[in-house]
C-alpha cells in the first residue's frame, strides 16, 4: 500500500469514529425534537452534526454519505427557518438517515436504493406542498417502526408496571417527593464542603494549645520577676503595677483554659454533625447495587447456553448503597467482565468434570463498603490465566524483551491485560476476548477516580477487584507544590510518590529518564507542563510523582510534597471551557484555593511535548532539548476528519501542530500557549471561526498573529465576512487540496524551520 492509500485508510477510520459521535448527537436531538419540533437548540445541534458529517464525508470522498448528510441538513434548515414543522414521518426519515450514515461508512456496504428513497423522502419533507406524513406500511404503522416494537400510546402506558411504595424500599406511611438530580448534587456538594470545613477546627484547637503554652511561659516569667525583686524595696506604684500584671495574667490563663475546652467540645460536635449531614445527603443519591445488576443473571445464563456451557451468576451485597452516577457507569464494564468470564473463563462441562469440578460454572459478583470505599468483586471458578502463555504473548508483541519478561512477577504480567486490544486468545469471537474490553474497565475506573486489580489462580479461576469512591463529590489527593502554588493529584491516578537522587537521572535520546523497577521511566517537569514559570533550580534530590500505566509511564517532577488530603471537588465555571491539565478546583483547610489536576490530560500534554521535541531539563537552567525551534500551528475545527487531515499535512511538512475542537477551545489555548499561525473553520459550536478571529485581532498580545480561515462557504460575501473580521487568508474547502493548504501556510509564515 502506497503512502497515499495508507493516508486514505486512516482518514476513513477517523470518519467512522466521527460518524459514531455525530450520529449519537443526531439520535438524541431528533428524539427531543419528536416532543418539541420547534426547539431551536436541538435543531441547531442536529443541523451542525449533519453539516460536520457532510464536510468530513467530502474529505474522505464518500459521496453516498455526502448525499445523505446534505439531504438531512436541508430538511433541518427548513425546520429551523420555520418553513417546515417536523412531523413523526420526518423524524423517522431523519433517524433512518442517521442509521444509514453509520452503515455507509462500512466498507462494502451497498445502499444505493435505500439512499435514493431516503433522499426522496427528505426532499419531499423540505417543501411545504410535499410535507405530508409518509404513507403507512402494510401493518398500518410508520414504515421505520417494526410492528413488534410498536405500541399505541395508551397501550404502551398500560404496559408499564405500576410502582408501589414497597418497590422503592419505603414503608406505607412514608411520602415520596420529586427532587431533581441537580438539587441532590448541590446538596451533596454543600454537605461535603461542610465536612471538610469542619476539619478546620482541629488546627484552630492546636493553635489554642500553643497559645496556652505561651501564656504559661508568661506566668513563669512574671513569677521569676517577682522572685528577683523579692529582696528589693518597691514603691507603692511599682508594686501595684506588678500585682495588676499578675492578676491579669492569671485571668487570661483561666479564660484561655475555659475557651480551649469549649473549642475542643465544639470541634467534636461540629465534626459529628457534619459527618451525619454528609452521610444523609449521600444516602439521597444512593441506590441499591441490585438496581443496576438485576438483568445480569439472565444474560449470563443465556450466554452460557448459547456456548453449550452451564453457568450461574450469584450476586452478593444487592442492598449495598452505590452512588447513582457510579452505578450508571458500571453497566458496560461489568458486562465486559461477565462475557469474558463466560466465554474464556468457564470451561465446557466435560472439561470441568474431568478436572474434578462440578459441570456448572459459578461466577460471583459482590459489592460492599470498606474503609470509605466501594469494593466490587467479580470472580469465577474457571480455568484462570496461564502466566507462561501471557509471558509469551508479551514477548511476541514486543512489549518487553525475553529477559525482562522472564523477571516479571505474576502481578506485573497481569497488568498487561489492561492494554488496549491485548488478548492471549488465538482466535477472535463475537462474544469477547480475554483482554478485549479490560482497557474499558480500567478507563472507567480511572474516570471515577478508582482502580481495578486482577488476581488469578491457574485452573481455579480469576478475580477482578474494582475499588471506587463512595461519592464523586470528594477526592482523596496527593498535594504537591509547584512554583509556590499547591496542586492536587487524585490518588487513584498516582502509582508511586518517589524521591530520586539527581545523580540517578540519565539522559537518553535527548530525554531525561530514571530507572524504577527495572525499567526506564521518562522524567518531565511539572513546571513545564503547567507553564508555571522558570525551571526548578538544581537540587540533590527530586520529588517525582509516578503516573500512567505500562504503555505510557512518566515521572512528574514537583518542587515538594505537601501531604494527603480529602478535598471537596468544586467544578470550574463552565464559561472557562476545558482548562488544559485541570480537572476541578478545591479549597484547603485554611481556605487556600488549589487546582485538582487532570492526570489523563497531563499525559496527553507530556506526549505532545515529547513528539514536539520541546522537553526541558528537570535539573538545569531549562534549555530546551530541541536545538532548533519549529514553527507552531494551531488547527481549530470541530470535524475530527478535517482536523486530523490538516494536522498530518502540516506535520509532514515539518510544522509543530496543536489542535482544538472548537473556537472556545482554541481561544483558551491561544491565551496559554504561543503559536505562529491559526488555521480555523467557520461553523463550530460555542464560538465560531469569525468570533475567534475577532477575539484574536482585538487582543493586543495576539493581534499580529496570522489567521487562515478554511471553510466550505466559498461565496464572495462569506469570504468578505472572514477577511473583514481580520483573517489574513481565506481558503475554500470546496477547492481544498494538500498543496493549496501548505502553500498558503508557507506564504503566511514561511518554512517550518526558517
Amino acid at each position: 500500500m502506497n503512502p497515499e492509500q495508507m493516508r486514505d485508510a486512516s482518514l476513513l477510520e477517523l470518519f467512522q469514529l466521527e460518524t459514531r459521535t455525530q450520529v449519537q448527537v443526531l439520535n438524541d436531538g431528533l428524539l427531543a425534537l419528536e416532543h418539541d419540533p420547534t426547539s431551536a437548540p436541538q435543531l441547531e445541534a442536529c443541523m451542525r452534526a449533519a453539516h460536520s458529517l457532510k464536510g468530513a464525508a467530502r474529505i474522505v470522498d464518500l459521496h453516498p454519505a455526502v448525499r445523505i448528510a446534505h439531504a438531512m441538513e436541508d430538511c433541518l434548515v427548513e425546520a429551523k427557518e420555520g418553513r417546515l414543522r417536523l412531523q413523526a414521518a420526518d423524524i423517522d426519515a431523519l433517524l433512518l438517515g442517521a442509521d444509514l450514515l453509520q452503515r455507509v461508512a462500512t466498507p462494502g456496504a451497498e445502499l444505493g436504493g435505500e439512499i435514493d428513497d431516503l433522499v426522496a423522502r427528505l426532499s419531499g419533507a423540505a417543501h411545504p406542498q410535499a410535507g405530508l406524513p409518509a404513507a403507512p406500511g402494510p401493518s398500518g404503522l410508520p414504515p421505520s417502526i417494526p410492528p413488534q416494537e410498536y405500541l399505541p400510546p395508551a397501550e404502551a402506558k398500560a404496559a408499564l408496571p405500576a410502582r408501589r411504595s414497597s418497590d422503592l424500599g419505603l414503608g406505607d406511611g412514608e411520602r415520596v417527593l420529586r427532587v431533581t438530580a441537580d438539587t441532590l448534587n448541590k446538596l451533596l456538594g454543600l454537605s461535603s464542603e461542610t465536612l471538610v470545613e469542619s476539619h478546620w477546627i482541629a488546627p484552630f484547637g492546636a493553635s489554642m494549645l500553643r497559645l496556652r503554652r505561651m501564656q504559661a511561659g508568661a506566668v513563669q516569667a512574671l513569677e521569676g520577676l517577682r522572685t528577683a525583686l523579692a529582696g528589693q524595696a518597691l514603691d507603692a506604684r511599682a508594686q501595684s503595677a506588678l500585682d495588676d500584671a499578675q492578676r491579669i495574667v492569671d485571668q487570661c490563663q483561666q479564660e484561655l483554659s475555659r475557651r480551649t475546652g469549649e473549642v475542643d467540645e465544639f470541634g467534636w460536635r461540629m465534626g459529628h454533625l457534619a459527618q451525619r449531614l454528609y452521610d444523609t445527603a449521600l444516602a439521597c443519591r444512593m441506590r441499591p447495587f441490585g438496581d443496576g445488576v438485576g438483568g445480569l443473571p439472565r444474560m449470563v445464563r443465556d450466554l452460557g447456553r448459547s456456548l453449550g456451557k452451564q453457568v450461574r451468576l450469584e450476586i452478593d451485597g444487592e442492598s449495598t448503597e452505590v452512588d447513582r452516577d457510579i452505578l450508571d457507569k458500571l453497566d458496560a464494564p461489568l458486562t465486559h467482565l461477565l462475557r469474558n468470564a463466560v466465554d474464556h473463563g468457564i470451561e465446557m462441562p466435560a472439561i470441568r468434570v474431568a478436572a474434578g469440578k462440578p459441570p456448572e460454572g459459578l461466577i460471583r459478583l459482590s459489592a460492599r463498603h470498606a474503609a470509605g470505599m466501594l469494593l466490587i468483586e467479580l470472580s469465577d471458578d474457571g480455568a484462570g490465566i496461564s502466566p507462561e502463555r501471557l509471558r509469551g504473548e508479551v514477548v511476541r508483541r514486543k512489549l518487553a524483551s525475553p529477559e525482562t519478561a522472564a523477571r516479571l512477577t505474576e502481578a506485573e504480567l497481569l497488568e498487561f491485560l489492561f492494554l488496549s486490544g491485548f488478548s492471549t486468545r488465538g482466535e477472535v469471537t463475537e462474544i469477547s476476548g480475554r483482554g478485549v474490553g479490560l482497557d474499558v474497565v480500567q478507563t472507567m475506573a480511572r474516570q471515577l477516580r478508582g482502580a481495578v486489580r486482577i488476581h488469578q489462580q491457574t485452573g481455579q479461576g480469576t478475580r477482578f477487584m474494582l475499588e471506587m469512591p463512595l461519592s464523586l463529590s470528594v477526592v482523596r489527593s496527593l498535594l504537591v507544590e509547584v512554583q509556590g502554588e499547591i496542586y492536587a493529584f487524585p490518588l487513584a491516578y498516582v502509582s508511586h510518590a518517589l524521591q530520586i537522587r539527581a545523580q540517578d537521572i540519565e539522559q537518553l535520546e535527548g530525554h531525561q529518564h530514571f530507572r524504577f523497577m527495572d525499567r526506564q521511566v521518562g522524567l518531565v517537569s511539572a513546571r513545564q507542563i503547567l507553564r508555571a514559570g522558570e525551571p526548578a533550580p538544581y537540587t540533590e534530590s527530586v520529588c517525582v510523582v509516578l503516573v500512567g500505566g505500562h504503555d505510557r509511564l512518566y515521572g512528574i517532577a514537583v518542587d515538594r510534597y505537601v501531604g494527603e488530603r480529602t478535598l471537596v471537588v468544586q467544578p470550574l465555571d463552565p464559561r472557562l471551557g476545558k482548562v488544559q491539565d485541570v480537572m476541578a478546583g478545591s479549597l484547603m483547610d485554611d481556605g487556600t484555593p488549589l487546582l485538582i489536576l487532570d492526570v489523563e490530560d497531563m499525559l496527553v500534554s507530556v506526549q505532545k511535548l515529547v513528539e514536539g521535541g520541546r522537553l526541558a531539563r528537570v535539573d538545569g537552567p531549562g534549555a530546551s532539548v530541541q536545538a532548533r525551534r519549529r514553527k507552531r500551528v494551531l488547527v481549530v475545527d470541530d470535524s475530527l476528519t478535517v482536523r486530523e487531515l490538516e494536522r498530518k499535512l502540516l506535520l509532514n511538512r515539518g510544522f509543530e501542530v496543536a489542535v482544538a475542537v472548537d473556537g472556545m477551545d482554541g481561544w483558551n489555548m491561544l491565551r496559554s500557549e504561543d503559536f505562529d499561525l491559526v488555521v480555523t473553520d467557520v461553523d463550530m459550536p460555542r464560538m465560531d471561526g469569525i468570533e475567534l478571529v475577532s477575539c484574536i485581532k482585538a487582543d493586543p498580545r495576539l493581534q499580529s498573529l496570522p489567521v487562515m480561515v478554511v471553510s466550505y462557504k466559498d461565496r464572495e460575501e462569506d469570504r468578505r465576512r472572514g477577511l473583514d473580521a481580520g483573517a489574513d487568508y481565506y481558503l475554500a474547502k470546496g477547492s481544498f487540496h494538500d498543496d493549496a493548504l501548505l502553500d498558503a501556510v508557507e506564504d503566511l509564515i514561511g518554512k517550518a524551520n526558517a
